[in-house]
């Protein structure tokens, strides 16, 4: 394991590299104590083909549940295990991958949630978009071609109703899935100067938001492209928001997005 420290807007993380840079796009994973869903996720990804068309990295936040055994994840293909020593949820995560990928000189990168619910299989879509040259692809289950199933009324409301309206005025560019984590980023629109993804402001969705808008709003390609979401039938809803402090989170996050205070002139 490799030990990054003290990087400016980045939080301390281990990293192990299972296998050398083997592609020009990487997919990270960001993960917490997701048990069998990463796993299943993993064996979807192994079994599409994903990790010979892009390098796949497990950005975890220390997760303490044991899912993720070395030996599973090689074989299952994955690339790298980063995790994530200093403070932070999702957003410190992804900047650790982010990070990373920077610095091995990934091309392109594409962002999904762990916990099986989004069709991983449709990577290679992603990666078909970058290369077009685009620099930011949503995943939408709600555009032609797009699929969702068991979609909790509360979700299905606020993202149609507030989340996908308030960032759409934000980004000046009609989104409808903006919850959704499934996405793709061109490395021109990471490193720009005006974005600057690597800042400690970005703690928890943050990050996720920003990244909604930013891009549209400095003129570059973006575009939507069709994806499934499938939630479980039964059980509890895999997610780490909160039915009501998580929610009031992001409605927070949205207005001050709105407002442009992660803007990096204002950090």
């Amino acid at each position: 394991m490799r030990h990054f420290t003290k990087i400016e807007g980045v939080p301390d993380y281990d990293c192990g590299e299972l296998k050398p840079k083997l592609s020009d796009y990487c997919v990270l994973i960001p993960v917490l104590n997701e048990g069998e869903r990463i796993r299943a996720e993993l064996s979807r990804a192994f079994a599409a083909g994903i990790h010979e068309e892009a390098d796949i990295a497990i950005c975890d936040g220390n997760s303490q549940d044991g899912s993720l055994d070395i030996q599973m994840l090689e074989g299952y293909g994955v690339n790298s295990l980063l995790i994530k020593t200093g403070p932070g949820r999702q957003g410190a995560q992804l900047r650790t991958g982010i990070h990373w990928g920077i610095e091995r000189g990934y091309r392109g990168f594409i962002t999904i949630d762990g916990n099986n619910k989004d069709s991983i299989e449709d990577v290679p879509r992603f990666i078909a978009k970058l290369k077009e040259g685009y620099d930011f692809v949503q995943g939408s289950r709600f555009i032609d071609g797009g699929y969702a199933e068991n979609t909790p009324l509360i979700r299905l409301l606020s993202v149609k109703l507030i989340h996908a309206p308030v960032i759409s005025i934000t980004a000046r560019y009609h989104f409808t899935d903006t919850t959704n984590a499934f996405r793709g980023y061109s490395r021109r629109y990471l490193t720009d100067e005006r974005v600057k993804p690597l800042r400690d402001v970005f703690v928890s969705y943050e990050l996720l938001a920003y990244l909604s808008v930013r891009a549209s709003q400095l003129g570059m390609r973006v575009c939507e492209i069709p994806v499934s979401r499938v939630y479980p039938k039964q059980g509890r809803t895999p997610t780490k928001i909160s039915a009501l402090g998580g929610n009031l989170e992001l409605l927070k996050i949205l207005a001050r997005n709105f407002m442009g205070k992660y803007h990096p002139s204002k950090h």
